[in-house]
């Protein structure tokens, strides 16, 4: 096996005995960093240490990971307009936080025979809030309901991290004009 020493250092290939032989000696433990090489590597080292410091760089790996949040919003396609503007202004602002919008038409009795209302619709709100997202994918029949989603522009999302990444209670400098006068 290529041994590989505990500073890094290239070794060389010895037989296994003679590696137990020198991790005994070292007080380290032998470990197989790449079994399927030919021939295979092993290097000396604190075993526990190594856990450790992998355990460490998954979980750092893990913390930086961005959590997509799928948000729902449900219409019916004879809303009315200032329903719309209500349910739209929740829209924008999930889209604003950086969540991604699935949004779902219920269609009941006759209405499933019209499904170019809720198309319409999805289209329209599509149209509406296309500053802030876009249509990640189009709108499709699924039974009695239609569903369409909306993702936000990137920038949206890194407003969100950026904002999750400022710790809480950090205020903005003061201004002149926030300064009391003396």
């Amino acid at each position: 096996m290529r041994l590989v020493g505990p500073n890094g250092e290239q070794v060389g290939i010895v037989a296994i005995g003679e590696a137990i032989k020198l991790a005994q000696d070292s007080d380290l433990d032998l470990v197989e960093v790449a079994p399927m090489a030919r021939p295979p590597v092993c290097k000396l080292m604190d075993y526990g240490k190594f856990k450790y410091e992998t355990a460490q760089k998954a979980r750092e790996s893990r913390k930086n990971q961005v959590l997509t949040v799928i948000k729902e919003m449900k219409l019916r396609p004879k809303i009315d307009p200032h329903d719309y503007e209500t349910k739209k202004g929740h829209v924008v602002r999930f889209l604003k936080a950086g969540d991604k919008v699935k949004i779902t038409i219920m269609f009941r009795g006759r209405e499933q025979s019209r499904p170019e209302l809720g198309f319409r619709l999805l289209q329209r709100l599509g149209a509406d809030v296309e500053e802030l997202g876009f249509v990640e994918s189009a709108p499709k029949q699924d039974g009695r309901n239609m569903i369409m989603v909306l993702a936000p522009h990137k920038n949206a999302a890194d407003l969100k991290k950026a904002a999750k990444d400022t710790p809480e209670g950090a205020e903005e400098p003061a201004t002149e004009a926030s300064q009391p006068a003396s």
